[in-house]
Order: C-alpha cells, then structure tokens, then sequence
C-alpha cells in the first residue's frame, strides 16, 4: 500500500504518494478542502470554496485546465465565478446539480453563492481528461440529488506504484458521511453511494470535502460496515 503524507506547503498543504500531484486549502466558514491536482501536464481545482485570491496565489503562473463541482452547496463553490472569469477554465459538474449551479438560491444562512454557468455537464460513468489523468464519474445523489465522486486509477498516472485517488465531496469523511437533512438530501440513496464507493480499492486515497483524508479501506470499518 502506497504510503501517504500530508505536510505543509508555503500556501496550503501538499500531499505524497498518490500517483499525481495533489495540493489543497482549507478555506471558507466551514473549512473546506479545496484541491488542486495535476499530472505534470494538466492541472484541475475542485470546489473552489471561498477566497479567489488565495486560490490564484496557489495557482500561480500555471494554467487551469479545468474547475471540478462536486455539488452545489454555496460553500463548495463560492468563488466558482470569479476563479472562472479569472482563468477561462472550463466549469464541470453534474447535470441535477448545475441547474442550481447556474441559478444560484439565496441560502438559508451563511455567504451566497454566485451563479456560475457550467461549461460541462457530467452523467454517471462519463471520463474527464485533463492532462493524462481520465477521472470516472461516479454519481452519488444522498447528500445532493446531484453529487458526484471522481474516481482516478492509478495506471492513469505517472507512478503506477502509488495510490488511486477518489474526489468524495461531501458524500464520504473520515469516519462519518455527508449530511442528508439538508434540502434535496436522501438517506436512502446516500446508503446506495456508499455501497458503490466500498467497491473500491481499499488502498484509494480519499479527499473529502471538509476535514482529513482517508482511504477507502479505513472507511470499510468506520463507515461502509455500518451504513452499507
């Protein structure tokens, strides 16, 4: 099993073994993680939470290759328009959840959300290319009707030896799962994501939406043995 690390970058934080690059921020009133991933030869942000400018300082001179949506919620996407207008990187999301992406509701408490039109709409089973890196499209309604998880096989990177990667969003935390209480949300169709991400390889490297990352074969015990 490849071994991970996370250490502490000059802007965020930085995180060996995966079989790309992978750094993230943790950003907004909720703290979210907010991930910028690269293969050396394109280089995607997913959930764009809060603060455009700490974003573009991450960024630096590289160029955007594409801004990844989880789901709506306004704290995963509250500088998705101005990092868009700033880059020119196309926006990618599901279909169910780009409607509100696009026509963004005032939320019940917290920030707002611009509307933000989204360039790509994902469906279940479809692949995003950027770079080499060919993400799988998983749709995992529960949290939103519309939330998906992205899932990278390591052979797709440059070191084949290292971890796969899985974009979890607010679908799967370290020992706990996203909310279903929310408007939209489902308990029931979030037990039926869960069951499709514990089919995963127990060595896949997590990065959820908010707090630590995990992998898939600790969340076997933690989460999947009780909710799946």
């Amino acid at each position: 099993m490849a071994m991970i690390e996370v250490t502490r970058g000059d802007y965020g934080f930085k995180v060996t073994g995966a079989c790309v690059d992978i750094d993230y921020l943790i950003l907004g009133m909720i703290q979210n993680n907010t991930y910028f991933i690269s293969d050396g030869k394109g280089l995607l942000v997913v959930d764009p939470s809060a603060d455009t400018k700490r974003i573009l300082q991450m960024l630096g001179d590289r160029k955007l290759d594409a801004i990844i949506c989880t789901h709506h919620h306004h704290d995963h996407v509250g500088a998705l328009r101005e990092l868009r207008d700033a880059t020119g990187a196309p926006v990618y999301a599901s279909e169910v959840d780009a409607k509100v992406i696009e026509n963004q509701p005032a939320p019940p408490f917290g920030p707002t959300a611009e509307s933000c039109k989204v360039d790509v709409k994902l469906h279940d089973g479809d692949t995003v290319t950027v770079g080499n890196m060919k993400w799988k499209v998983i749709e995992t309604p529960g949290h939103t009707p519309g939330g998906i998880c992205l899932f990278l096989d390591s052979e797709y990177g440059e070191y084949i030896e290292r971890a796969n990667v899985l974009i979890s969003g607010d679908t799967l935390f370290a020992g706990s799962i996203g909310r279903t209480d929310f408007e939209g949300g489902n308990d029931a169709q979030m037990r039926k994501s869960l069951k499709r991400l514990s089919q995963l390889p127990d060595d896949t490297l997590v990065l959820p939406g908010h707090n630590s990352l995990t992998t898939i074969g600790d969340e076997q015990r933690r989460v999947f043995a009780y909710f799946c």
